[in-house]
């Protein structure tokens, strides 16, 4: 669905929600000495608390011989000849009409290569990070930033190679290597070192960015080990597990999972910083399944970082976790081959031809080939998806979805994978929520449905429900909120929080006694997706009975807003409570920030254009639009804004001219074909008004706009009997509607 109209359809939702009847719930107010039990403390930890892994090798030899020179041991080092991989001997790289060259002086290392300025500048390099397939290399800029190289070296072929080969970035783009989208303290160092504060200055767009340990060291994982180790101490052998570290041998299944995530998921930071209180949820939320990061049916495209596909497999829902398969430390296998998926699976049935179709202990009829297909990431780093699924086929030609089986007979299609699938194995016997999913993020006919269905489905994977969540506000219409509603109170936090963004797109003042409870949720990402939803309200707007909690909350969401103020997505969000709050100028003042960060981000110049228009500042909208259209000249919805901006101003020629172009690069918007009918018959041309009317209904025979423009045109022009012809139409396609019964007497009338 196009993205207009998606929100087109959003904002038609606020004129009905005032018939909603109201909850009133019994308020009950929260005595400030007891907000401790729902909010957990955001303190950060002192450096000094965090010990080193030398303290932890004294008592966990072996834990420490597998963690050392392990990816999370060398995740991040000083750069010098032992930890730097890459020759650095004079060597020249070229890619996209930029040549960098490597080589040293004296004991350092660094790199001539284009900057910011798009002119070439001799770097130092600072810090190494990572091993194999690839070590990437940092250095050092004004304000504190350090930036990740976009050449790095393939430590398994020993070559220079560009992250992005296929991918032209200019100098002045947030995607830049010296900008945004690969600075360290943004992007980076929050998981790749231990106790990582960011301190970013939205004052100075500077960062004084500090860690307790370069490194993912053993306190990363476990936490601070001061308490710990002076426990066992002063203790000695009478020493007993106090409860004071994470991820130990005592810890459930799914909280390991969540405690891995932190930094194995792509997500929204929700806390300043990370201090091991409270649960992923209160530092974090995940990234659920969309259009952009994964394919429709839930299988990995854009990186994942493996939880967002394993909490959708049958393994984590039943209780299988990450060490089961990986060792925690040397984060290798624990088993090679199908011995490692035999732990659980029977060999005797599953590791055999007559399950796999493929020769025995052939590559082939290796588990993970089938149900665990990669993608390449960063040019040469595999990584497989972690969703254990059984291959589909059939969802594949309905869905374009890859699929295991043309994943390796690459000579083949869909259709021989589809004919192969059922003759070895019978059509699926079992609903997997990829079923429903797909068609809803596809847009389906049947899409909506689909999502209401696998929404009410609890024995679904929480992330599914809640990415059905997310999708059906594409759809949703009034009629559908009240069902909505009833997922604020669901068992799953990460469906609670779908819901609150979904409902953040709606103007709730009238359904504000529904969110008021979520102020008070467990999980500090919910309660702050709550307050956001409650943006349109002002604070002397929320009932006595939750003050207190709700000005606790909004220093979460204050923090929140601070956590993400070194992104273009955190400013464009502070940007949008500032419209929620209908403060017109501060908007404006965060998305011009947000397009200072990244000038090419039209998503953002399309919000701010649109801020300016509602502003009465014309020029500046104007100007704006065609910005976006400079730099994307195929994208309509820019064409239809600005023709919408200048008929405001009585630019009917320029804004016909717009719309043509409107209509041409999105001729499923019959918005812009009801308006360029309104422009031409403004000006007299009768014949043009009506061949485009006819035009947009050729696309849809049915729309009621197109139809009653077309009848009503008819009548003004004096055609009475095609009026008539249209009217019937209108009548046979919406019998409810009294308007076109009396539309078609008054023709009569005429005759």
């Amino acid at each position: 669905m196009n993205i207009f109209l998606r929100i087109i359809t959003i904002l038609a939702l606020i004129g009905f929600i005032s018939c909603k009847e109201d909850k009133n719930p019994e308020y009950v107010e929260i005595p400030p000495e007891n907000l401790g039990d729902i909010f957990a403390s955001t303190d950060q930890i002192p450096d000094a608390d965090f010990l080193g892994d030398d303290a932890c090798k004294k008592c966990h030899a072996k834990e420490y011989k597998d963690w050392e020179g392990s990816h999370h041991d060398k995740a991040m080092q000083l750069a010098n000849r032992e930890t730097i991989l890459a020759d650095f001997k004079g060597e020249k790289f070229t890619s996209q009409g930029v040549t960098s060259r490597f080589y040293t002086k004296g004991d350092d290392f660094f790199v001539n290569t284009e900057g910011p300025d798009g002119k070439y500048h001799e770097y130092k390099i600072i810090y190494t990070f990572g091993l194999t397939p690839l070590q990437q290399y940092i250095v050092e800029f004004p304000k504190g930033r350090y930036q990740c190289l976009r050449t790095a070296w393939d430590s398994k072929k020993n070559k220079w190679f560009d992250l992005y080969p296929d991918f032209k970035v200019v100098h002045s783009e947030w995607l830049h290597w010296s900008r945004g989208g690969l600075n360290w303290n943004t992007m980076c160092s929050d998981c790749h070192s231990t106790n990582v504060r960011k301190n970013y200055d939205p004052k100075t767009k500077s960062f004084d960015t500090k860690y307790a340990l370069i490194n993912v060291s053993c306190e990363a994982c476990h936490g601070p080990g001061k308490q710990h180790v002076d426990q066992a101490t002063r203790l000695g052998e009478n020493y007993k597990a106090m409860g004071t570290m994470q991820m130990t041998a005592k810890t459930k299944p799914k909280e390991l999972v969540d405690q891995c995530a932190r930094c194995h998921m792509r997500r929204e930071q929700i806390s300043e910083q990370f201090n091991f209180e409270g649960t992923m949820l209160d530092h974090y939320y995940p990234q659920l399944i969309n259009d952009r990061f994964y394919f429709t049916d839930g299988q990995i495209l854009d990186e994942d970082y493996v939880y967002g596909s394993f909490v959708q497999s049958k393994m984590y829902q039943n209780n299988v976790k990450c060490s089961d398969c990986h060792n925690s430390h040397s984060l290798e296998l624990k088993f090679k081959g199908n011995d490692l998926c035999a732990q659980c699976h029977f060999p005797d049935k599953y590791d055999t031809p007559e399950h796999h179709f493929h020769d025995a202990d052939s590559e082939s009829g290796q588990c993970i080939n089938c149900h665990m297909p990669g993608r390449y990431y960063m040019v040469n780093d595999f990584r497989r998806d972690h969703s254990f699924r059984i291959p589909r086929p059939d969802l594949s030609l309905k869905y374009d979805t890859p699929n295991a089986c043309v994943g390796c007979h690459k000579d083949k299609d869909n259709e021989w994978a589809w004919t192969a699938f059922k003759e070895q194995y019978g059509e699926p016997d079992y609903e997997h929520f990829s079923e429903l999913l797909a068609p809803g993020l596809h847009g389906d006919p049947d899409g909506k449905e689909a999502l209401l269905k696998l929404m009410h489905d609890t024995l679904q994977p929480e992330i599914a429900r809640a990415s059905a969540i997310n999708g059906i506000q594409y759809y949703i219409n009034a009629n559908d909120l009240n069902d909505l509603m009833t997922f604020l109170e669901d068992s799953s936090p990460m469906v609670r929080g779908a819901t609150l963004d979904v409902l953040s797109n709606i103007n709730t003042t009238e359904y504000a006694s529904y969110l008021y409870p979520l102020l008070k949720d467990p999980k500090r990402s919910v309660r702050v997706k709550a307050f956001y939803a409650l943006g349109d309200l002002k604070e002397n707007q929320i009932p006595a009975s939750y003050k207190t909690v709700y000005t606790r909350v909004k220093e979460e969401f204050t923090s929140y807003l601070n956590a993400t103020s070194d992104f273009v997505g955190g400013l464009a969000k502070k940007a949008s409570y500032y419209l929620k709050q209908g403060d017109l100028a501060q908007a404006i003042v965060n998305y011009e920030k947000a397009l200072e960060m990244d000038p090419l981000n039209n998503m953002v110049r399309t919000s701010l254009a649109n801020l300016y228009y509602r502003n009465g500042e014309m020029e500046k909208a104007e100007s704006a639009f065609k910005t976006i259209i400079d730099q994307e000249p195929t994208y309509g919805p820019t064409y239809y804004s600005l023709a919408l901006l200048l008929a405001e101003q009585g630019r009917n020629k320029e804004a016909i001219s717009e719309l043509g172009k409107a209509i041409e690069y999105m001729p499923q918007n019959m918005r812009a074909y009801y308006n360029l009918s309104l422009l031409y018959d403004k000006g007299n041309e009768r014949v043009k008004a009506k061949n485009t009317l006819l035009k947009g209904l050729e696309v849809a025979p049915t729309n009621e706009d197109l139809l009653y423009t077309l009848a009503f045109f008819y009548s003004k022009y004096g055609e009475t009997q095609k009026a008539k012809e249209i009217g019937e139409r209108l009548i046979q396609y919406y019998p409810n509607n009294s308007n076109y019964k009396a539309f078609m007497q008054q023709l009569q009338a005429v005759n």
